[in-house]
C-alpha cells in the first residue's frame, strides 16, 4: 500500500531482458536504504526489488505488467517516480494507493497558469474507473486531486513543488502516462453493479 507521496526520483542506469521480462536497474537517493523483497513504487508500478547496491536497486516487470501501464517507454536515462510501502503508523498525506495500475491515459495539453500548470488527459472510461470532481486520482504514482472530470477527460493542477520533484516536469502532449483510480470509488461501482443485477 502507498500514498501517492513521491520520496524520490530515480534514473534508470540498465535496462536488461529476460524472455518477456525486463530488469530495471534504478540509481536513487532511496536505494541504498531499500532491501530484496521490499515493494517500492515505480511511475505508481507496485514491483519488487529483485537485488540492490550502495547506490542502485533493481526491479523486474513482467509482461503483463508492460503491456498495463507506459514502463515499457522507459529507456536508460529517463526519471522515474519512487515510492516505498507506507508505514502502517504514518500519516496518509495522499490517498490509499494500491500500485496496481487500471490503464494508461494520454496527455492532451499542458497550461502554465503564472506559477502553476494544469495538466488535461484522456482515457478509456469503464463503469469502475470512477472519477468525480475534487476526488483522488493516481498519476504516475502521484495523489492528485481531479479537475473538471467530463467524458473521457479530466483535469490536474500542480503546484511549483510538485512539478520539481516529481517527473511531471518531463510529461508533454501525447505522452502515455499510468492511472490507478481511487480503489475506494471501485468498491463503490462494483457493489453498485451487483446491486443493480440484484433487482433487475
Amino acid at each position: 500500500m502507498f500514498t501517492g507521496i513521491i520520496e524520490s526520483l530515480g534514473t534508470v542506469k540498465k535496462i536488461e531482458r529476460e524472455g518477456s521480462n525486463i530488469h530495471f536497474t534504478i540509481a536513487s537517493s532511496i536505494s541504498k536504504e531499500l532491501k530484496i523483497d521490499q515493494s517500492v513504487s515505480h511511475n505508481g508500478v507496485c514491483l519488487t526489488v529483485v537485488d540492490c547496491t550502495s547506490e542502485t536497486h533493481t526491479v523486474t516487470a513482467i509482461d503483463e505488467t508492460l503491456q498495463l501501464t507506459n514502463l515499457g517507454d522507459l529507456d536508460v536515462g529517463k526519471t522515474v517516480n519512487l515510492e516505498r510501502a507506507m508505514l502502517a503508523n504514518a500519516r496518509l498525506d495522499g490517498h490509499m494507493v494500491q500500485g496496481h495500475v487500471d490503464t494508461t491515459g494520454t496527455c492532451l495539453k499542458v497550461e502554465e497558469m503564472d506559477g502553476s500548470w494544469v495538466f488535461t488527459f484522456r482515457y478509456t472510461p469503464t463503469p469502475d474507473r470512477v472519477l468525480v470532481s475534487k476526488g483522488s486520482i493516481c498519476i504516475n504514482g502521484v495523489s492528485l486531486t481531479v479537475v473538471n472530470p467530463i467524458e473521457d477527460q479530466f483535469s490536474v493542477a500542480i503546484i511549483p513543488y510538485t512539478y520539481e520533484h516529481t517527473t511531471f516536469n518531463q510529461i508533454k502532449k501525447g505522452d502515455t502516462i499510468n492511472l490507478e483510480f481511487d480503489i475506494i470509488g471501485k468498491y463503490i461501482a462494483k457493489y453498485a453493479q451487483l446491486y443493480a443485477g440484484a433487482v433487475s
